[in-house]
């Protein structure tokens, strides 16, 4: 039961992503198109620019459900690492408690903005109300509760991210 269910988190997470991708390129290439229909038509398009802030908090949100399973989301590893053995495994519980209970306050609130904005037009878009931009919301609420319970299914409250996920280039 437990495998089905780490499985099935990785096939959601490799959906995030893909989404995630895919808005990230969109906005890439509508971003310029309004631009160049600004300055180089003298017509601007009033889609584009819209269209990237509908995307944008796709794009956030579920790059934000990424980021927790990839363990790439920030964390002070401070007192983790000044503890050990039991004290560690629950501050570890207390911590994705604390994560569960927040992103169900999420969804739970987040549905009900996405209720109370359902009828509202977005003028560029009269086909999406503001209650499906809002969507995402909920859905990341929901999505990062789902992961959370996987992180307590397998504790793994304090692992590294996968050398590959970070980047290697120095900040300072």
């Amino acid at each position: 039961m437990k495998a089905q269910y780490i499985r099935a988190m990785d096939a959601i997470h490799a959906a995030c992503l893909s989404v995630a991708g895919a808005c990230l390129v969109i906005i890439t290439i509508i971003v310029p198109y309004g631009v160049f229909t600004r300055y180089a038509l003298n017509s601007a398009a009033s889609w584009p620019e819209p269209l990237a802030v509908l995307l944008m908090i796709v794009l956030s949100f579920l790059s934000a459900v990424v980021c927790y399973r990839e363990h790439l989301h920030i964390g002070v590893g401070v007192l983790p690492a000044l503890l050990a053995g039991p004290a560690k495994t629950a501050l570890g519980w207390f911590l994705e408690l604390c994560m569960l209970v927040t992103n169900l306050f999420v969804l739970v609130w987040g549905i009900k903005l996405v209720a109370a904005t359902w009828y509202q037009a977005i003028a560029e878009f009269p086909i999406v109300s503001a209650g499906m931009a809002y969507l995402p919301i909920p859905l990341g609420g929901a999505l990062t509760a789902l992961f959370v319970v996987e992180r307590l299914l397998t504790q793994e409250f304090f692992a590294e991210p996968e050398p590959e996920t970070v980047s290697q280039i120095s900040t300072e």
